[in-house]
């Protein structure tokens, strides 16, 4: 039923059905509600009052029949204001049942409680515009309690509704724009027919009024009119911007100004600005300024340059800007929660931040569970091929990853095949168990032995007479090099003749060098000994033969292992 045959139906009512006949409106005025929605069952849950009553549908229809015939009948508010208050104020309808009985008649027990205990009709007001109560407590005026005592209210919010805004939808802009609802007579409509004579249609301008209410303060907003400026300049029309503002979001058009400025100083052309806004329109009117300026920020801090972050934006997926944002936070979130190191973080962040950004993660822990992998291993996979990321978005199927046992396995025989260390398949298996560690590292040690002055030739002899230096890290290698060649004096060439040195750590070729050149010093006749036959003797016999040689000889080989030990 329209607004027009309530209010006919109204007047009748109230010609007709006077004294204590009136006291029968609600009970009509309930039919005709009932008639527009002709159920005979309640399809709504029943809920309950602040003092713990329940309401039912019935009991909520006839509260708001009674509030809308106090509001009409007795405070003389315009019907289809009155209507609005009395429908789409649930809380505060909730609070008013809370303060009659709930036993008798709803629609009598009401109108005999706001007899005597006048509301304070912002409340309902408010709510009914869109607001929750704990939006407009603080807008509440602190002097009055009657609508008709602010009448420069009513005549704005009246310009807004005749305009074509929705009333649920005016609540965000008094919250906004409060000074807006202060203007004098006439002074509103006139700043909205102003942005009109710049070409703005009505539907266009019912949109922008509610997501940018600050834009009727004032003069017509410059920065607005700027942004408008550039987007027309480049081919943008007016629907397009329509289509993609939302009445839910907020937009600052003096934060997206600046921003078409930075892409400007950071060396776009008009062109090239042209089709970054036209073909990413929604980019930058998602209300999304606040989150690219935090992307900028970000990206930055990682090392990107700004011509950078303007092509990624040029080439941006098809989704959502915020989501976008969503995931790249949560990507780094989760590289830094399976611990991997800062700098490789920022390598994969500056290598390809638009798959990152189009990557929904499972959770650390589930990825532990599906690939069988710790945190170490997991930042390994990442680094190698960071592409791997995409394989373990939410909604895949993870398939676990090759054991580690097995690729090191298959790793140690190709380099040991490849170099021709082991030339028949049947010693691979005794060959392989010989050497420890992972098979990555093998050609690492390899290489670092090559590097030191030597032929590929002559370190596979090498290795073939003493397999077990390759089970040493590269730093330890470079360390027994530099002491064999910079320390004890020999030559780099002295390893391929006798490769076990690298077998021993150098305190103890520092320790039995010292001890023999010790004895020598004392005058000790002692057998000329190569180095090979020094260190290779065992702890025992070098003590027996030469150490206890010497009276004091005990005391200087103690003497000197704590000195060189605790080096």
């Amino acid at each position: 039923m329209t607004h027009f045959g309530k209010f006919i139906i109204f007047k009748w009512v109230s010609s007709n059905f006077v004294g204590s006949n009136k006291t029968r409106l609600s009970s009509i005025v309930s039919l005709f509600n009932i008639a527009e929605n002709p159920r005979f069952y309640s399809t709504k849950r029943i809920v309950q009052t602040e003092n713990g009553q329940s309401i039912s549908p019935v009991s909520r229809t006839e509260a708001q029949v009674a509030l809308l015939e106090y509001l009409y009948f007795t405070r003389n508010i315009q019907f289809t204001d009155a209507e609005n208050m009395s429908k789409n104020s649930p809380h505060f309808l909730e609070k008013l049942l809370a303060k009659v009985d709930m036993d008798a008649d709803i629609a009598q027990s009401i109108t005999r409680f706001l007899c005597f205990h006048p509301i304070n009709e912002f409340e309902p007001f408010f709510e009914s515009l869109g607001l929750k109560p704990h939006d407009y407590n603080p807008l509440l005026p602190r002097d009055l309690m009657f609508l008709c005592d602010d009448g420069l209210l009513l005549e704005n919010y009246h310009v807004l509704c005749n305009y074509g805004i929705a009333r649920s939808k005016i609540g965000k802009i008094y919250k906004e724009a409060t000074e807006v609802f202060r203007y004098d007579y006439g002074v509103l409509a006139l700043k909205l027919k102003a942005y009109e004579d710049l070409g703005l249609s009505q539907s266009f301008m019912i949109k922008l009024v509610v997501c940018s209410p600050y834009l009727l303060i004032g003069e017509v907003n410059a920065d607005f009119i700027k942004v408008l400026e550039i987007l027309r300049k480049q081919g943008v029309e007016i629907s397009r911007i329509e289509e993609h503002l939302s009445e839910k979001s907020s937009y600052d058009w003096s934060k997206l100004l600046s921003l078409l400025n930075l892409f400007g100083h950071a060396g776009y052309n008009e062109e090239q600005l042209g089709g970054l806004i036209s073909q990413h329109l929604e980019i930058f009117l998602e209300d999304s300024v606040d989150r690219i300026y935090l992307l900028i920020g970000f990206l930055l801090k990682f090392g990107s340059t700004m011509n950078q972050i303007c092509s990624m934006i040029l080439q941006f997926p098809q989704m959502k800007f915020e989501e976008f944002f969503s995931n790249l936070r949560n990507c780094f979130l989760f590289l830094n929660e399976i611990r991997m190191e800062a700098r490789e973080i920022q390598n994969i962040f500056c290598s390809d931040p638009l798959m990152l950004g189009s990557c929904r993660l499972k959770k650390p822990n589930t990825l532990h569970l599906a690939l069988h992998a710790a945190d170490k291993r997991m930042c390994k996979v990442i680094q190698e091929n960071p592409q791997i990321l995409k394989k373990w978005v939410m909604g895949s199927k993870v398939k676990r990853l090759p054991s580690l046992r097995l690729k090191s396995r298959k790793l140690k025989t190709k380099f040991l095949l490849d170099l021709g260390i082991v030339d028949d398949s049947n010693e691979i298996g005794k060959a392989v168990k010989v050497f420890r560690g992972s098979g990555e590292k093998f050609q690492e040690r390899f290489d670092c032995i090559v590097e030191a002055g030597f032929s590929r030739k002559d370190v596979c002899g090498m290795i073939k007479a003493s397999p077990q230096i390759l089970n040493q890290t590269k730093d330890v290698l470079e360390k027994k090099i530099d002491f064999l060649v910079n320390n004890v004096g020999y030559p780099v060439s002295y390893l391929v003749t006798f490769p076990s040195y690298l077998n021993f750590t150098t305190q103890r070729v520092e320790l039995r060098l010292a001890m023999y050149n010790w004895l020598k010093d004392q005058g000790k006749s002692v057998s000329m000994l190569s180095l090979r036959s020094l260190i290779s003797l065992s702890d025992k016999r070098f003590i027996d033969e030469y150490v206890n040689s010497h009276p004091r000889g005990p005391q200087i080989w103690q003497d000197l292992k704590k000195e060189i030990y605790d080096e």
